[in-house]
Protein backbone atom coordinates (compact mmCIF):
# COMPACT_ATOMS: atom_id res chain seq x y z
CA UNK A 1 0.00 0.00 0.00
CA UNK A 2 2.52 2.51 1.06
CA UNK A 3 4.63 1.77 -2.32
CA UNK A 4 1.49 2.26 -4.61
CA UNK A 5 0.65 5.42 -3.03
CA UNK A 6 4.58 6.89 -3.12
CA UNK A 7 4.60 5.51 -6.57
CA UNK A 8 1.57 7.50 -7.21
CA UNK A 9 2.18 10.81 -5.83
CA UNK A 10 5.51 10.71 -7.86
CA UNK A 11 3.54 10.23 -11.31
CA UNK A 12 1.14 13.06 -10.20
CA UNK A 13 3.81 14.81 -9.42
CA UNK A 14 5.61 14.37 -13.08
CA UNK A 15 2.43 14.99 -14.99
CA UNK A 16 1.97 18.47 -12.99
CA UNK A 17 6.01 18.93 -14.18
CA UNK A 18 5.35 18.08 -17.67
CA UNK A 19 1.73 19.80 -18.21
CA UNK A 20 3.64 23.17 -16.79
CA UNK A 21 6.75 22.59 -19.09
CA UNK A 22 4.17 22.27 -21.93
CA UNK A 23 3.01 25.57 -21.21
CA UNK A 24 5.61 27.67 -20.20
CA UNK A 25 4.46 27.62 -16.28
CA UNK A 26 6.54 27.82 -13.33
CA UNK A 27 6.05 24.53 -11.20
CA UNK A 28 5.76 26.09 -8.34
CA UNK A 29 3.08 28.35 -9.54
CA UNK A 30 0.56 24.95 -9.21
CA UNK A 31 -0.13 23.23 -5.75
CA UNK A 32 -1.52 19.21 -5.62
CA UNK A 33 -4.14 19.09 -3.19
CA UNK A 34 -5.01 15.53 -1.89
CA UNK A 35 -8.72 14.94 -2.65
CA UNK A 36 -9.39 12.45 0.13
CA UNK A 37 -12.85 11.41 0.33
CA UNK A 38 -13.06 7.92 2.10
CA UNK A 39 -9.82 7.64 2.20
CA UNK A 40 -8.65 6.23 5.20
CA UNK A 41 -6.26 8.06 7.69
CA UNK A 42 -3.96 5.67 7.40
CA UNK A 43 -3.08 6.49 3.56
CA UNK A 44 -3.79 9.69 4.24
CA UNK A 45 -0.36 9.80 6.33
CA UNK A 46 1.22 7.78 3.78
CA UNK A 47 0.86 10.68 1.93
CA UNK A 48 1.67 13.70 4.15
CA UNK A 49 4.74 11.58 5.13
CA UNK A 50 5.89 11.43 1.75
CA UNK A 51 5.96 15.23 1.52
CA UNK A 52 2.14 16.46 1.04
CA UNK A 53 0.30 18.80 3.15
CA UNK A 54 -2.68 19.95 1.64
CA UNK A 55 -5.71 17.98 1.66
CA UNK A 56 -9.63 18.29 0.97
CA UNK A 57 -12.33 16.87 2.06
CA UNK A 58 -15.88 16.69 0.85
CA UNK A 59 -17.96 16.37 4.26
CA UNK A 60 -17.38 17.65 7.73
CA UNK A 61 -18.32 14.45 9.37
CA UNK A 62 -15.03 13.22 7.45
CA UNK A 63 -12.78 15.73 9.53
CA UNK A 64 -13.80 14.54 11.95
CA UNK A 65 -13.54 11.29 12.57
CA UNK A 66 -10.01 11.51 11.00
CA UNK A 67 -8.92 14.04 13.29
CA UNK A 68 -7.75 12.25 16.47
CA UNK A 69 -5.36 9.81 13.75
CA UNK A 70 -4.12 12.69 11.61
CA UNK A 71 -3.84 15.77 14.30
CA UNK A 72 -0.06 15.27 15.04
CA UNK A 73 0.58 15.83 11.25
CA UNK A 74 1.69 19.51 9.54
CA UNK A 75 -1.64 19.55 7.18
CA UNK A 76 -3.39 22.37 5.23
CA UNK A 77 -6.97 21.17 5.30
CA UNK A 78 -9.56 22.47 3.09
CA UNK A 79 -13.07 22.19 2.33
CA UNK A 80 -13.58 21.53 -1.28
CA UNK A 81 -17.34 19.63 -0.95
CA UNK A 82 -21.28 21.24 -0.89
CA UNK A 83 -20.91 23.08 2.91
CA UNK A 84 -24.99 23.16 4.36
CA UNK A 85 -25.25 26.22 6.48
CA UNK A 86 -26.23 24.02 9.56
CA UNK A 87 -22.33 22.65 9.13
CA UNK A 88 -20.33 25.75 9.51
CA UNK A 89 -19.60 25.52 12.67
CA UNK A 90 -18.22 22.18 12.91
CA UNK A 91 -16.27 22.60 9.44
CA UNK A 92 -14.70 26.05 10.71
CA UNK A 93 -13.03 23.46 13.80
CA UNK A 94 -10.92 22.11 10.94
CA UNK A 95 -10.27 24.00 8.13
CA UNK A 96 -8.33 27.30 6.60
CA UNK A 97 -9.99 27.42 3.64
CA UNK A 98 -13.89 27.01 2.03
CA UNK A 99 -13.10 26.17 -1.64
CA UNK A 100 -16.88 25.77 -2.32
CA UNK A 101 -18.60 29.59 -1.62
CA UNK A 102 -21.45 29.43 -3.75
CA UNK A 103 -24.55 31.53 -2.13
CA UNK A 104 -24.80 34.56 0.07
CA UNK A 105 -26.74 32.34 2.61
CA UNK A 106 -23.74 30.45 3.31
CA UNK A 107 -21.53 33.42 3.07
CA UNK A 108 -23.71 34.98 5.60
CA UNK A 109 -23.55 32.21 8.24
CA UNK A 110 -20.01 31.58 7.88
CA UNK A 111 -19.18 35.28 8.86
CA UNK A 112 -21.58 35.46 11.77
CA UNK A 113 -20.14 32.19 13.30
CA UNK A 114 -16.23 33.98 12.51
CA UNK A 115 -17.22 36.71 14.07
CA UNK A 116 -18.14 34.79 17.05
CA UNK A 117 -14.63 33.16 16.71
CA UNK A 118 -12.83 36.76 16.17
CA UNK A 119 -11.36 35.23 13.09
CA UNK A 120 -11.18 35.08 9.09
CA UNK A 121 -11.01 32.40 6.50
CA UNK A 122 -9.88 32.13 3.01
CA UNK A 123 -12.11 31.78 0.57
CA UNK A 124 -12.77 30.09 -3.00
CA UNK A 125 -16.23 31.05 -4.33
CA UNK A 126 -17.15 28.46 -6.63
CA UNK A 127 -18.79 28.53 -10.19
CA UNK A 128 -20.25 26.22 -12.28
CA UNK A 129 -18.83 26.61 -15.49
CA UNK A 130 -19.73 23.35 -17.56
CA UNK A 131 -23.73 24.88 -17.04
CA UNK A 132 -24.50 21.24 -15.75
CA UNK A 133 -27.69 21.28 -13.22
CA UNK A 134 -26.17 18.28 -11.12
CA UNK A 135 -23.30 21.07 -10.20
CA UNK A 136 -23.59 23.33 -7.42
CA UNK A 137 -22.05 27.02 -7.82
CA UNK A 138 -22.91 30.13 -9.66
CA UNK A 139 -23.37 30.45 -12.74
CA UNK A 140 -20.20 32.82 -14.75
CA UNK A 141 -22.68 36.05 -14.71
CA UNK A 142 -23.59 35.84 -10.91
CA UNK A 143 -19.57 36.24 -9.78
CA UNK A 144 -19.00 39.57 -10.18
CA UNK A 145 -22.01 40.75 -8.18
CA UNK A 146 -21.84 38.42 -5.85
CA UNK A 147 -18.10 38.94 -5.24
CA UNK A 148 -19.22 42.50 -4.48
CA UNK A 149 -21.91 41.85 -1.51
CA UNK A 150 -19.52 39.41 0.14
CA UNK A 151 -16.70 41.93 -0.43
CA UNK A 152 -18.74 43.81 3.45
CA UNK A 153 -17.88 40.45 5.21
CA UNK A 154 -14.40 41.18 6.37
CA UNK A 155 -13.94 37.37 7.79
CA UNK A 156 -13.75 36.49 4.27
CA UNK A 157 -10.39 36.65 2.51
CA UNK A 158 -11.11 35.74 -1.16
CA UNK A 159 -8.52 33.81 -2.53
CA UNK A 160 -9.38 32.63 -5.67
CA UNK A 161 -12.13 30.42 -7.82
CA UNK A 162 -13.01 27.28 -7.98
CA UNK A 163 -14.76 25.03 -10.65
CA UNK A 164 -15.26 21.15 -11.31
CA UNK A 165 -14.71 21.15 -15.00
CA UNK A 166 -17.23 19.03 -17.38
CA UNK A 167 -15.95 15.61 -17.47
CA UNK A 168 -15.99 13.59 -20.91
CA UNK A 169 -13.88 10.85 -22.49
CA UNK A 170 -12.64 13.34 -25.07
CA UNK A 171 -10.55 15.79 -23.47
CA UNK A 172 -10.66 18.62 -25.73
CA UNK A 173 -14.57 19.43 -24.92
CA UNK A 174 -13.36 19.79 -21.15
CA UNK A 175 -11.79 22.63 -22.18
CA UNK A 176 -13.84 25.19 -22.36
CA UNK A 177 -15.29 24.90 -19.13
CA UNK A 178 -11.99 25.13 -17.71
CA UNK A 179 -11.18 28.33 -20.10
CA UNK A 180 -13.97 29.57 -18.84
CA UNK A 181 -13.41 30.15 -15.29
CA UNK A 182 -9.64 32.16 -16.54
CA UNK A 183 -11.76 34.40 -18.05
CA UNK A 184 -13.88 35.30 -15.09
CA UNK A 185 -10.97 35.86 -13.08
CA UNK A 186 -9.86 38.26 -16.16
CA UNK A 187 -13.35 40.14 -15.87
CA UNK A 188 -12.83 40.35 -12.05
CA UNK A 189 -9.76 41.93 -13.04
CA UNK A 190 -11.00 44.68 -15.23
CA UNK A 191 -14.22 45.37 -12.50
CA UNK A 192 -10.94 46.79 -10.46
CA UNK A 193 -12.71 45.36 -7.42
CA UNK A 194 -11.00 46.86 -4.66
CA UNK A 195 -8.27 44.28 -2.54
CA UNK A 196 -8.35 41.58 -5.61
CA UNK A 197 -5.41 41.12 -7.02
CA UNK A 198 -3.48 37.28 -7.86
CA UNK A 199 -6.94 35.42 -7.43
CA UNK A 200 -5.84 31.51 -7.72
CA UNK A 201 -7.40 29.07 -9.75
CA UNK A 202 -8.57 26.21 -8.60
CA UNK A 203 -9.49 23.34 -11.08
CA UNK A 204 -8.57 20.30 -12.43
CA UNK A 205 -8.75 16.66 -11.15
CA UNK A 206 -7.19 13.12 -11.79
CA UNK A 207 -8.61 13.05 -15.47
CA UNK A 208 -8.30 16.70 -16.52
CA UNK A 209 -5.52 17.91 -14.40
CA UNK A 210 -3.22 18.45 -17.56
CA UNK A 211 -5.66 20.17 -19.57
CA UNK A 212 -6.57 22.86 -16.67
CA UNK A 213 -2.45 23.43 -15.88
CA UNK A 214 -2.93 24.68 -19.38
CA UNK A 215 -5.56 26.87 -18.96
CA UNK A 216 -3.94 28.62 -15.68
CA UNK A 217 -4.66 26.20 -12.53
CA UNK A 218 -3.05 26.92 -9.73
CA UNK A 219 -4.30 23.84 -7.45
CA UNK A 220 -5.13 20.76 -8.91
CA UNK A 221 -7.42 18.50 -6.68
CA UNK A 222 -6.50 14.71 -6.97
CA UNK A 223 -7.83 11.73 -5.22
CA UNK A 224 -8.35 8.81 -7.90
CA UNK A 225 -4.88 8.99 -9.37
CA UNK A 226 -2.99 8.95 -5.88
CA UNK A 227 -5.34 6.89 -3.68
CA UNK A 228 -7.29 4.59 -6.15
CA UNK A 229 -10.72 4.35 -7.81
CA UNK A 230 -12.96 4.19 -4.80
CA UNK A 231 -16.18 4.77 -6.86
CA UNK A 232 -17.98 2.45 -9.23
CA UNK A 233 -19.62 3.34 -12.44
CA UNK A 234 -20.80 6.73 -13.18
CA UNK A 235 -20.22 7.63 -9.70
CA UNK A 236 -16.72 8.70 -10.42
CA UNK A 237 -18.45 11.42 -12.39
CA UNK A 238 -20.61 13.16 -9.50
CA UNK A 239 -20.08 16.26 -8.75
CA UNK A 240 -19.91 15.93 -5.35
CA UNK A 241 -16.76 13.95 -5.71
CA UNK A 242 -14.96 16.82 -6.63
CA UNK A 243 -11.68 15.17 -7.49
Amino acid sequence: MKENIIYNLKQVHDRIEKACKASGRDTADVQLLLATKTVPAERIRIAIEAGENLIGENKMQEFRDKDSELKDLNIERHFIGHLQTNKVKDVLKYVSCIQSLDRLSLAEELHKQLQKENRAIAVFVQVNTSFEESKFGLSPTEVIPFIKEIRKYDTLKIKGLMTIGLLDVEKEKMRPSLHLLKEIRDQIYEAEIEGLSNLKLSMGMSQDLELAIAEGSNLVRVGTSIFGNRFLGKEIWNENIAE
